[in-house]
């Protein structure tokens, strides 16, 4: 039985730690350049050595893919929750998306052009991402039938357009840039949608 008990609280106290590490890495990732997203870095940040860094991630690059698993799962639960045609809903959590996550990748995007291809890889991820989101939030207005065929130019540009009116960037230009608030970036985002719905 104590044998048992001292297993389950060396597991717990290796996933705290690995939870510390990844902590770390991911307010390096929010807070700076890729490049000083070092391995000694995380230790620091983690007050753990770079030993245990490496015994519990096995790289850099470990504790760079342990941050992208935990962005994708909450980005699933911030994203995933609209059922398409819900504007209202689908605008909500699309904000509250860019309020927890919008510096981080903010940051990522910026250093998409540079060496580490860890950008360039989130940068198109994201972007494919976020247009199958639109796709599927808006699907009621990308079918368009016109004389019993569909539109495919008309639903590609519709498409287009929402992917740009729903893009991080107009939050960090209505947060970031100019100050707006929460609700009213919502409100201008949600005019922005509702426009490209209603146009012919």
């Amino acid at each position: 039985m104590t044998r048992a008990y001292d297993m389950t609280l060396r597991a717990k106290r290796a996933a705290g730690t690995t939870e510390r590490i990844t902590d770390a890495a991911e307010a390096l990732l929010t807070e700076g350049p890729l490049a000083a997203t070092t391995l000694k870095a995380i230790a620091a940040r983690a007050d753990v050595t770079v030993q245990t860094v490496l015994r519990h991630m096995g790289s850099r690059d470990g504790c760079l893919e342990a941050v992208g698993r935990r962005i994708a799962a909450r980005v699933d639960d911030q994203r995933g929750r609209s059922e398409p045609g819900d504007v209202d809903a689908a605008i909500e959590d699309l904000v509250a998306h860019y309020e927890a996550e919008g510096r981080l990748v903010l940051n990522l995007l910026a250093q998409e052009h540079g060496n580490d291809p860890l950008a360039r890889r989130a940068a198109e991820s994201g972007r494919a991402y976020h247009r199958a989101w639109v796709q599927r939030c808006f699907a009621p207005w990308l079918g368009d039938e016109q004389g019993g065929r569909r539109d495919h130019a008309a639903d590609g540009e519709r498409l287009d357009a929402l992917v740009a009116a729903t893009d991080l960037y107009v939050w960090k230009l209505l947060r970031l840039d100019l100050g707006r608030s929460r609700e009213a970036t919502e409100a201008t985002v949600r005019r922005l949608v509702r426009a490209v719905l209603e146009a012919s």
